[in-house]
C-alpha cells in the first residue's frame, strides 16, 4: 500500500477565474487546466469561472473591473451646465439690449436720425435680431424632434428677415442720393414703396428652401452611444446635408449682395454715415461664418452646438453693434448732431 501511494502524481489545476475574466481552454491541456482572459470590451463577467462574458447594453458601459454594467450618462448642452447657462444669459442679455435700443428709436421716433432712412426697416431690423438672440435658447436643452427642426427653421427664417432688412436700408441710402439726379425710374422706386417688397420676397425664398428642407430629410435626434466611451451623446443631426447649406448659402448670398450695394455707396455724402456702417456689419456677419464652419466640422457634442450659438450670437450683436449703436450714441449722446438743421449746414458745406 505505502508502494502505491510513492508512485502517484499529484496533478495541478489552473486556480480560479474570478470575475471580470472568462475561461479559456487550449488543445492538449487537461479539463481542469485553462487560462484566465479578459473579458473584451465592455463585456463583463461577475461570476466565478465563467464560460463566456456578457456584453453591456447600448446605454451601458462595463467597469474598470468589468463585473458590472454601469448606465451611460447622457451628454447635452444643458441650461444646468456652466457653458449652457453661460450662453442662455448671453442670449438674453443681448436681447435686452436690442429691446432697450428699440425702445430708444420708438421714444426718439420724430428725430432726424431715426427718419434718415426709413424707420420702419429700423424696426423690423431690431425686431428680427431680438429674435434671433432668442431662437438661439432652442439649441440648449435636451434635443427632440419639435426643437431639432425649429432650430435651423426658426433661425433661417428670422435671420432672413434680418439681412433683407440690411438690403433694403442698403439700397435705400443708394437711391436717397441718386435721385438729386434727374432720374425719374429710381424716384419712383423710393416712392411707389417697391422696396417694400424686398424682405417679404427674400422671405418667401428661404421658407420655400426650408420647406423643401422638411419634405426631404428634416432635422432629427441623432443618440451617439458608441464615440465616446461611458456617455450618450444627443445632439441634433441636420437631415439633408445638402438643404442645410442650401438655406445657409442663401443667408451668404443676401450678406454678400448687402455689402457689395452698401461697399459701392460708402463714399455718399450720408450725414449719418448710414452706408459706412452697413457696409462694415457685413464683413463683420461673413467674418463669423467663415470662421465657424471648419471649427463647427472639427467639434462634436455640446461644444459643436456652443460653437452654433456663440456663431448666431456674435454675428447678431456684429450687425446690432455697427448698425445702431452709433446712432444710440447720436441720439443720447450728441442730440445736437440729431437735427434738420445740422443736416443743412453739412450738406451745404
Amino acid at each position: 500500500m505505502l508502494e502505491y501511494k510513492e508512485q502517484m502524481v499529484p496533478s495541478v489545476c489552473s486556480a480560479d477565474c474570478g470575475a471580470g475574466f472568462r475561461k479559456f481552454r487550449q488543445e492538449g491541456m487537461s479539463v481542469c487546466c485553462f487560462t484566465c482572459m479578459h473579458c473584451p470590451e465592455n463585456e463583463i463577467s461577475n461570476g466565478t469561472n465563467m464560460e463566456q462574458c456578457v456584453k453591456c447594453q447600448e446605454d451601458q458601459y462595463a467597469n474598470t473591473e468589468q463585473n458590472h454594467c454601469i448606465p451611460k450618462a447622457v451628454i447635452y448642452l444643458s441650461y444646468e451646465d456652466p457653458l449652457g447657462m453661460a450662453l442662455a444669459l448671453m442670449a438674453l442679455g443681448f436681447s435686452a439690449l436690442t429691446a432697450l435700443v428699440l425702445g430708444v428709436f420708438l421714444r426718439h421716433n420724430d428725430t432726424a436720425i431715426v427718419k434718415a432712412n426709413n424707420r420702419s426697416l429700423s424696426y423690423i431690423l431690431l425686431m428680427s435680431l431680438m429674435f434671433c438672440f432668442l431662437c438661439s435658447l432652442l439649441f440648449i436643452g435636451q434635443p427632440n424632434s419639435a426643437t431639432c427642426i425649429l432650430q435651423q427653421i426658426t433661425f433661417g427664417i428670422v435671420f432672413t428677415v434680418a439681412i433683407s432688412s440690411v438690403l433694403a436700408k442698403t439700397i435705400t441710402v443708394v437711391l436717397a442720393f441718386k435721385v438729386t439726379a434727374p432720374a425719374r425710374r429710381m424716384r419712383y422706386i423710393l416712392v411707389s414703396g417697391a422696396l417694400d417688397y424686398i424682405i417679404p420676397l427674400c422671405t418667401l425664398i428661404q421658407i420655400v428652401l426650408c420647406s423643401i428642407w422638411l419634405g426631404a430629410s428634416p432635422p432629427t435626434v441623432d443618440i451617439d452611444a458608441d464615440s465616446d466611451h461611458g456617455h450618450i451623446i444627443i445632439v441634433c443631426h441636420k437631415g439633408s446635408v445638402i438643404a442645410f447649406y442650401c438655406v445657409r448659402g442663401y443667408l451668404a448670398c443676401l450678406a454678400l449682395r448687402s455689402f457689395t450695394v452698401a461697399f459701392l455707396a460708402r463714399n455718399l455724402a450720408d450725414t449719418f454715415k448710414e452706408a459706412k456702417f452697413l457696409t462694415f456689419s457685413m464683413p463683420v456677419l461673413c467674418t463669423v461664418w467663415i470662421t465657424f464652419l471648419p471649427i463647427y466640422h472639427s467639434t462634436k457634442g455640446k461644444f459643436m452646438v456652443a460653437l452654433e450659438i456663440f456663431s448666431i450670437l456674435s454675428s447678431s450683436a456684429g450687425m446690432l453693434g455697427c448698425i445702431f449703436v452709433p446712432k444710440c450714441y447720436i441720439i443720447l449722446l450728441r442730440p445736437d448732431k440729431n437735427s434738420l438743421q445740422k443736416i443743412r449746414e453739412k450738406s451745404y458745406s
